[in-house]
């Protein structure tokens, strides 16, 4: 792999003068060239500094990582996740119909189609009021989990929140008790389902939460355990809690907490739209896999945007990555993106346990725009640090009695592309300036504060609008983007080792901030911040 990244980094200093804008002035065919299709998606890379010759050598970069050889490996169920010694199946949750699937001697499909009956069931049930709580029909659902099992739940049931027509949603994640106190303020517990998502049941944040969420009820009903439900594959514990077993929904080890939206982690998201319209989503992800496996690489959408993300972080050097959809609805994508890339891809040692020799994963960060555009994008646009930018954009809104606001979001995305692409030379601004009447050393002071030097990249994933199905396309298309460039930096994105140093040392300061305990193996600050804590966090003097 080494002379493939030394070629690339020669490659990338033989360009680094070259505008992003001369090429579609050397290529008139350039916008069309550089964008794929798939699975109702379309991605426009035509916006980056990568050219013909600078493809080529990112395809031998994932040729030489063995990305086609690992994808196929995924996808049929051998244990990828070498570290844990899993396999990584959550593509089989969104094609629970497809042929017999082995993983460790046994057909996977029907475990999973027979967990997605069930959930369909219950959903049918509580949207048609057949599952009731003490005071009547269901009005409202809770969702308590962390990580994985809420931001990918979140995230969808407000993307498709023009599909809701069961129960309103809520979600609980943070352990502040902020959180959930104002979650369960002014719901009817009697009329409240509160879901459970936790594997093991013990997570500590979720399960403190659901405690909390179990009292708040017992005040109002007598059988608070009916009215719960249990996403997590730890029956047992779940029976304990007070939640029965037709009640308990689980799944594999072979589902990794981010990717677990497409199972009964989604049974929040289920209860909103309805198991068909969830099934429309399961669909969408599902064509995007099938694009994936098939496509060769140099037309294969994920690898693509893995492509240019790689070409943008190791090889450019760019430390973030703003993501950004022009969908108000997709407002936690960016949030839920920054996990799975960041959980996935942070790491500092490949899948040898040896040091990586170049950066990692990326920072992604983003909000919806056009907020951005009065927030961030001046740093964006003007600052001395190049940061890519994703555009997500829906061709057409939802809301057809205010199709000029949509016209106006669709006017900025595409504006703010070219905008950072083209920039604006020191002449031009000079121009603008001169029909103000400035002159001499004011019209040189001005003209420097509004002259944009562009050249910053951009790709634009276009779709029709944001349907289930859509929904559903565009996080397969993440997920295996990210998987892609986990191939190629060698590094198993299925751990995530680095959320355990903290949580194991919060378990032994918890005894010092309840005065149960003292001292212990901890810094003289740490030490110190417990005592203040204590003392109601008052400072000295």
């Amino acid at each position: 792999m080494a002379p493939l990244w030394r070629a690339l980094e020669q490659y990338r200093d033989r360009v680094a003068a070259r505008p992003i804008a001369a090429l579609f002035d050397a290529d008139p065919a350039r916008a069309e060239a550089f964008s794929v299709s798939a699975a109702g998606l379309m991605l426009d890379y035509s916006k980056t500094g990568v050219c013909a010759q600078g493809m080529a050598h990112l395809l031998a970069l994932a040729d030489g990582a063995g990305v086609e050889a690992r994808r196929d490996a995924m996808f049929r169920g051998a244990a990828i996740n070498e570290t844990e010694g899993r396999a990584v199946l959550h593509t089989a949750l969104r094609d629970p119909d497809g042929p017999p699937l082995v993983v460790d001697g046994v057909d996977v499909r029907p475990g999973i189609a027979g967990t997605l009956a069930r959930m369909e069931a219950m959903a049918a049930d509580v949207r048609a009021g057949r599952v009731r709580g003490a005071g009547g029909a269901i009005t409202d659902v809770v969702n308590i989990g962390i990580g994985g099992s809420d931001l990918g739940p979140a995230m969808a049931v407000q993307a498709l929140a023009p599909y809701h027509d069961g129960p309103r949603c809520h979600f609980v994640s943070n352990v502040d008790g902020a959180h959930v106190h104002d979650v369960l303020a002014g719901l009817d517990p009697a009329r409240t389902l509160v879901i459970v998502a936790s594997k093991t049941f013990t997570t500590l944040e979720t399960m403190t939460n659901a405690a909390t969420a179990r009292d708040w009820m017992a005040r109002a009903v007598a059988d608070p355990g009916a009215q719960f439900v249990a996403l997590s594959s730890a029956g047992d514990r779940a029976a304990a809690f007070g939640i029965p077993p037709d009640r308990v929904f689980g799944f594999e080890d072979w589902v990794g907490g981010r990717y677990s939206v497409w199972g009964p982690i989604g049974l929040s998201l289920m209860l909103a739209i309805g198991p068909e319209r969830f099934r429309d989503f399961l669909a969408g992800a599902a064509a995007m896999d099938a694009h994936f496996r098939s496509a060769p690489l140099a037309s294969s959408m994920p690898v693509l945007l893995a492509l240019v993300g790689v070409w943008h972080a190791q090889v450019c050097g760019h430390a973030t990555r703003a993501v950004i959809p022009y969908d108000q609805r997709l407002a936690r994508l960016p949030a839920y993106l920054q996990q799975l890339e960041m959980e996935s891809n942070g790491k500092r040692v490949g899948m040898d346990g040896r040091d990586l020799d170049r950066p990692s994963g990326p920072i992604v960060w983003g909000e919806p725009g056009t907020n951005g555009q009065h927030a961030f994008m001046q740093l964006i646009h003007q600052g001395t640090r190049v940061v890519p930018v994703e555009f997500l954009l829906a061709a057409r809104g939802h809301e057809a009695d205010l199709a000029h606001h949509h016209r106006l979001l669709v006017a900025n995305c595409l504006a703010q592309a070219e905008a950072l692409m083209r920039g604006r030379t020191l002449e031009a601004a000079r121009a603008g300036l001169s029909a103000a009447a400035l002159g001499g050393a004011e019209l040189e002071r001005q003209a420097r504060h509004r002259v944009f030097p562009g050249n910053r990249p951009s790709t634009v994933l276009l779709y029709s609008r944001l349907t289930p199905r859509m929904l559903g396309a565009v996080l397969a298309l993440y997920e295996h983007r990210v998987f892609v460039e986990g191939v190629i930096l060698g590094i198993n994105p299925f751990d995530q080792w680095g959320v355990e140093l903290g949580k194991e040392l919060a378990v032994s300061l918890t005894p010092l901030l309840e005065g149960t305990a003292e001292g212990g193996a901890h810094d003289a600050s740490t030490l110190r911040l417990v005592a203040m804590v204590r003392a109601d966090g008052v400072a000295p003097g």
